[in-house]
């Protein structure tokens, strides 16, 4: 389906673009949150990634999937902002008013706090750690796509990957206990 509009937007169509902004908005701005942890440079990284894509799409030969060319494009420009940041990661709480389809609010209250506890911690985790998490468990992309998104090698991946959920699960009972 990308491909289609892809070719139309490379064919003059320019307003055919809006597809895939719409339909890659959010992933792009996980990611970006992810190694960025603020949400204000999260959505410049990703207008960026956006312009990029689009200027640079001539040069996607589709040899691989445009989520994950676009998904790199996103990481490499959270990650040159970040850079160019040069600036302590801010730590914010958002509240979830998000309502979990369930009968008992008391279960839904458990899973609400969870949901909580795991985007603060994946807030306090250095910002590899937290996109390799994200990309990899809440996205379910493969350790390739994961290595051709970051531009890890796959055996980097599974190490950061290790210890980004070792890291995790140590802020979770810090954040759990002081909660």
């Amino acid at each position: 389906m990308d491909g289609h509009y892809i070719r139309k937007v490379l064919n003059g169509d320019t307003e055919a673009f809006s597809y895939l902004v719409t339909t890659y908005k959010h992933m792009a701005f996980s990611i970006a949150i992810s190694v960025l942890k603020d949400e204000f440079l999260a959505e410049e990284a990703v207008q960026n990634a956006f312009i990029s894509a689009f200027r640079n799409l001539y040069g996607f030969h589709q040899q691989a999937k445009f989520s994950t060319w676009f998904y790199r494009i996103v990481t490499n420009e959270s990650l040159m902002l970040l850079r160019k940041s040069k600036r302590e990661p801010v730590t914010f709480t958002s509240d979830y008013d998000d309502e979990i389809a369930d009968d008992s609010p008391v279960i839904s209250m458990q899973q609400q706090e969870k949901q909580h506890l795991v985007n603060q911690g994946l807030q306090l985790l250095p910002p590899n750690e937290s996109l390799a998490l994200r990309l990899f468990y809440l996205e379910e992309e493969s350790i390739k796509n994961v290595c051709d998104i970051t531009g890890w090698t796959a055996s980097n991946t599974k190490v950061i990957l290790h210890r980004a959920r070792k890291n995790l699960g140590q802020v979770i009972n810090q954040l759990s206990k002081t909660a």
